[in-house]
């Protein structure tokens, strides 16, 4: 975490485009923005354009806003990762322009906008693998979703049942307001219950951070949070990839999207179209997500 935090505010610097960082402490669904899930790049003057939600989402859009007010540096963005519950509650709150989100609306979020008498919109932005991932010094490489869902629900407790040491497996979840977390409740433990005494991260690099740091441990985070602190295991024999994620042979992909209200701004439509465009869209490759398609 400190890796990207210091990125982010190192690249802020050089390009002159932090006049102030809004930073607080919080759970993922507070509205107060965490250091590891916030940033604000602006300008001195202009329209603001507010985006908050999936914490999925917060690198490639933070990439985006900042090659976004490149070309327009009249312009303010501020991004904020407070996952996609609470991103899309503040959208049709009116607090917000756009909510990332990795999932779609729920019943209750569309009765919600349809009582406040708002019409929302979403668009897919990118399509997403949630890898795997363990420890690297983990010798463990592959399982199947039937032993995947075992160790989420307590069935399978130590790395030795699946091939590896001896070794009392540490489980971490997302929090139970994130898309992510719904998603892999949905795919991969068929809807059943989680074991309880799983840990939970509130955000994607939070995960990351945790099973880099433990060698039992077991996670989950979007492609774009992978790196060589930690190794993703094959699903069910395939890789997770852009390759696989796109032609749909990977089994934990999902779609990202960005929703917005029917009386968005133009500086809102704006950076959505930037976000779907060709530049937006190599961005999003080369974060490690593929693209939207058709």
């Amino acid at each position: 975490m400190g890796k990207i935090a210091a990125w982010i505010l190192s690249l802020l610097g050089a390009l002159g485009l932090c006049s102030g960082c809004e930073l607080g402490g919080g759970e993922a669904n507070s509205g107060r923005m965490d250091p590891a899930q916030a940033r604000v790049l602006d300008r001195p003057r202009g329209e603001t354009v507010r985006v908050s939600g999936s914490t999925t989402l917060l690198p490639i859009t933070l990439k985006a806003a900042e090659e976004y007010l490149k070309k327009f540096p009249g312009e303010i963005v501020t991004v904020s990762g407070t996952g996609s519950g609470e991103g899309v509650k503040s959208l049709i709150d009116g607090v917000v322009d756009l909510a990332a989100a990795s999932r779609d609306l729920k019943p209750a979020e569309v009765e919600r906008a349809r009582a406040r008498s708002v019409t929302l919109i979403g668009q897919v932005v990118a399509r997403d693998g949630l890898a795997v991932i363990v420890h690297k010094d983990n010798p463990v490489r592959s399982l199947s979703q039937e032993q995947l869902r075992g160790i989420y629900v307590g069935t399978i407790k130590n790395w030795s049942q699946v091939g590896g040491e001896n070794r009392v497996i540490v489980p971490i979840n997302r929090d139970s307001s994130s898309g992510t977390f719904e998603m892999w409740v949905e795919k991969v433990l068929l809807g059943d219950k989680h074991r309880p005494d799983a840990q939970v991260q509130s955000s994607s690099g939070a995960v990351a951070y945790a099973v880099a740091g433990n060698r039992n441990a077991i996670g989950y985070v979007g492609l774009g949070f992978l790196d060589g602190q930690v190794a993703a295991l094959t699903i069910d024999g395939v890789k997770v990839s852009l390759a696989t994620v796109e032609d749909g042979s990977y089994p934990i992909s999902r779609p990202l999207l960005m929703f917005s209200r029917s009386d968005a701004s133009h500086s809102a439509q704006r950076f959505l179209r930037y976000l779907l465009g060709p530049e937006g869209q190599g961005l999003l490759a080369a974060e490690g997500f593929a693209s939207a398609g058709e």
